[in-house]
């Protein structure tokens, strides 16, 4: 099981959508942007992917944004 630690995920932006908030969180240790929501009861997240299809990235390190 994938253990997360505290700090690891930086907020990037929040919006909403739909009267829900939309954010974009970065791996502070990958770089990988992620989209994540509030659903019920859960936060589904998943990498947000450019144009080729691979995993969008911010260059590292990554403090705070």
């Amino acid at each position: 099981m994938l253990e997360i630690q505290p700090g690891r995920f930086v907020l990037k932006s929040r919006e909403s959508l739909h009267g829900r908030e939309l954010d974009v969180v970065v791996d502070s240790q990958t770089g990988v942007n992620y989209v994540t929501y509030l659903a019920s009861s859960s936060a589904p997240l998943s990498p947000l992917l450019d144009r080729d299809g691979k995993p969008l990235t911010d260059t590292l390190p990554i403090d705070t944004l």
